[in-house]
């Protein structure tokens, strides 16, 4: 009888150990998103290149927002038939992000 209790008190003992490390962890875990700053432009202010590239790439996109950022780096939300998804690109029309 006595082995038994012993044996459960080492039982809940390592659970709640358990539980208060992953609670610790869990408190401590910080995300750090950096995202450079966008500001929204007119689609026609987008450079020819991200233009054709988003054509080549996605035959038939339409283009629905446009934004830039510091980096000449621009955000572009399409949508290609009833799909919409966000890409980005640099003014060269290089893919960076898809």
């Amino acid at each position: 009888m006595k082995k038994l209790i012993l044996s459960a008190i080492i039982v809940l003992g390592s659970l709640s150990t358990y539980a208060s490390m992953s609670t610790t962890s869990e408190q401590t875990m910080t995300v750090v998103s950096a995202q450079a700053e966008y500001t929204e432009v007119n689609a026609d202010a987008v450079p020819p290149a991200v233009k054709t590239a988003l054509q080549t790439a996605y035959p038939g996109a339409k283009l629905d927002k446009a934004f830039v950022n510091e980096k000449k780096e621009y955000k572009l939300e399409i949508s290609v038939g009833d799909q919409k998804a966000t890409v980005f690109s640099d003014v060269n029309g290089n893919w960076l992000k898809i």
